[in-house]
């Protein structure tokens, strides 16, 4: 597919995943996060792997074509980036976005769930360094996620959750965790059930 386009100055969210397979909850944080961060765009990045992930997802075109099916917004893009940049680690993505599109503001966005376990990314540092990141709540995972590692380390760097307008105009790193409605959904419990289906 073709790159997806920004103009100079927007401040588009990034979403990245495996999206094995995307699902309702994908869509709500994408949609809060579109209106809480005053997002000019949201790029869904729908990684052809993920490295901390044992078993191999889904095939991507499959995956692309059921977020595309599921994602319907005009100011969001589904895309194979990753694919096409050949990266795998989210730094290495992130340095790859940032070459292709030097004027355009990311802001990397995770659920709650992702932040409790962030310290185990690849150059996770970096990834706090590059761009700023919005965490948005998932059930079940406030506390873990605001006692982690990564929350502990840039305490001094978290922006109150009142100033999220401002997130994609403030140079990392800095962070913010939203509260927000949630929605129970995961890819891993959706798949698990699949499994389990007589």
């Amino acid at each position: 597919m073709g790159k997806p386009w920004a103009a100079p100055g927007q401040v588009v969210g990034l979403l990245g995943g495996s999206f094995d397979p995307p699902h309702a909850g994908h869509v709500h944080l994408t949609r809060e996060a579109l209106k809480r961060l005053r997002l000019d765009q949201v790029w869904w990045l729908v990684s052809p792997g993920n490295p901390l992930k044992p078993n191999p997802p889904a095939p991507l075109a499959e995956r692309m074509a059921a977020a595309r099916g599921i994602m319907r917004h005009p100011k969001v893009k589904v895309t194979d980036l990753e694919a096409g940049f050949g990266t795998r680690a989210t730094a290495d993505t992130l340095r790859e976005l940032q070459r292709a599109y030097p004027l355009v503001r990311f802001v990397w966005l995770m659920g709650a769930d992702n932040l409790a376990q962030f310290h185990s990314w690849d150059r996770w540092p970096e990834i706090m360094a590059r761009v700023p990141v919005a965490v948005l709540a998932r059930p079940g995972q406030r506390m873990r996620a605001l006692h982690s590692h990564a929350a502990q380390r840039f305490r001094l760097e978290r922006l109150p959750a009142r100033d999220a307008e401002r997130l994609g105009r403030i140079a990392p790193p800095v962070w913010l965790y939203l509260d927000m409605p949630m929605r129970p959904e995961s890819s891993t419990a959706i798949r698990r059930a699949r499994r389990n289906a007589p």
